[in-house]
């Protein structure tokens, strides 16, 4: 067996993988960032929804995402949109953002292994993780390391192995086609509620280019036992809805994966460990998006091990800095969501219908920190006390102090 030592090994090619390694190498660790498929992002699992704040902080260029300024619901017997004069959410390609940010880790001095598949965690006498052991094509390595960052996503493979973490019960199942349409409004993005929808969750269309667009479904597991590439293929074959106006529809490649809804849930630091992105359940219930969470905590992540490591010193309490900046930055705000998404999934048809009509009521700017999750206390406070539609207000009143 070949054997490799690190100061740092990230489990998993993602964004908040590759933001880590990128940091961590950056403040002057060695880093071994892990992915098991052959190339980072061969497999698409997201539909890369986002905001173009976040993409605009993390240094994404232009070419790896469509902007959208137009934000379109329907439900079965009503239909709203919601315009902005300028595009702050975006749809990412995903395979090229991810590639990206894994070659801009490269760039900073990470070593990247594909094709390389944990199949064991490394411990020591007492039971802590001090590293993995991966097999590449036929090759088993012993990747030794002083901190580990688990940021395998859903599967959260160290965490799970070392028996910290169960699999996630609460979570969302997405299937989507990536497709070419004849006709397309290239700007705004659909999001589709209701039965005929999703029984426990959404349909979409997201926008990638002038001419594709990514249709999916997400289903709350275990809300609803009904099959998301199922209802897909019901929905684009019926042309249900707004897929009817797409006009001819020709697939391009089909995307499936899963994402855990559980809120924060989880504890995130052990000794020598890290959990970041999904493997932490770092995710707006929502609408079911990650990615800028992963990106920007994925770096705390690298920035809190690389200190650690600085100081000799790679335990629990050593790494709770990541733990305390996240939880300071989003639990309120996931919470608040959380306590929406509750409410969304037990709407009927006809209370789905008058849900939009108080999501009509909202500006493009209270809609979008709505949808993004960011429910800042004063800023809630104040609409939930003066915004001129009483529905409105009792939407946000709903939401506020959490």
């Amino acid at each position: 067996m070949k054997e490799l030592n690190f100061d740092v090994v990230v489990v998993g090619g993602g964004p908040a993988g590759s933001s880590a390694a990128r940091i961590a190498a950056k403040n002057g660790c060695t880093v071994a960032l892990i992915e098991k498929e052959k190339e980072i992002a061969e497999t698409v699992r997201t539909s890369g929804v986002t905001w173009i704040s976040d993409i605009e902080e993390f240094g994404i260029p232009n070419e790896c995402y469509n902007p959208i300024k137009k934000f379109s619901f329907c439900s079965p017997k009503n239909s709203v949109t919601i315009s902005d004069n300028i595009a702050k959410a975006a749809v990412l390609d995903v395979r090229k953002t991810y590639r990206f940010l894994a070659k801009r880790a490269q760039l900073s001095g990470s070593e990247v292994f594909t094709s390389t598949n944990v199949s064991e965690i490394l411990k020591n006498s007492s039971g802590e993780c001090i590293g993995v052991i991966a097999k590449s094509q036929d090759i088993e390595i012993k990747f030794k390391a002083r901190v580990v960052i688990d940021a395998s996503g859903f599967a959260s493979i160290v965490a799970r192995e070392l028996g910290y973490v169960d699999q996630w019960k609460k979570f969302g199942a997405g299937a989507e086609f990536e497709v070419k349409t004849e006709k397309l409004e290239y700007d705004n993005w659909w999001l589709m509620v209701g039965q005929e929808y999703s029984p426990a969750g959404y349909a979409w269309i997201f926008p990638t280019s002038k001419n594709t667009a990514r249709i999916g479904v997400g289903i709350g597991k275990p809300d609803s036992d009904v099959d998301p590439t199922i209802r897909l293929n019901e929905l684009i074959d019926n042309k249900i809805g707004p897929i009817k106006d797409l006009g001819e529809i020709e697939k391009i490649e089909f995307h499936y994966g899963l994402i855990p809804n559980e809120g924060l849930a989880r504890k995130t630091v052990y000794d020598n460990l890290i959990l970041v992105g999904d493997s932490a359940g770092q995710a707006n219930p929502l609408v079911l998006e990650g990615i800028r969470y992963a990106i920007r905590f994925g770096e705390v992540a690298g920035k809190v091990a690389a200190a650690a490591i600085k100081n000799n010193d790679t335990s629990e309490k050593s790494l709770m800095p990541y733990e305390k900046e996240w939880r300071h930055s989003i639990e309120s705000k996931i919470n608040s969501a959380v306590k929406v998404q509750n409410r969304w999934v037990g709407l009927t048809d006809k209370e789905w219908d008058k849900e939009l009509n108080i999501i009509n009521e909202l500006t493009a700017d209270e809609f979008l920190d709505f949808i993004r999750a960011d429910f800042g206390v004063s800023k809630m406070l104040k609409l939930a006390t003066h915004h001129p539609k009483m529905n409105v207000r009792q939407l946000f009143n709903m939401v506020k102090g959490t």
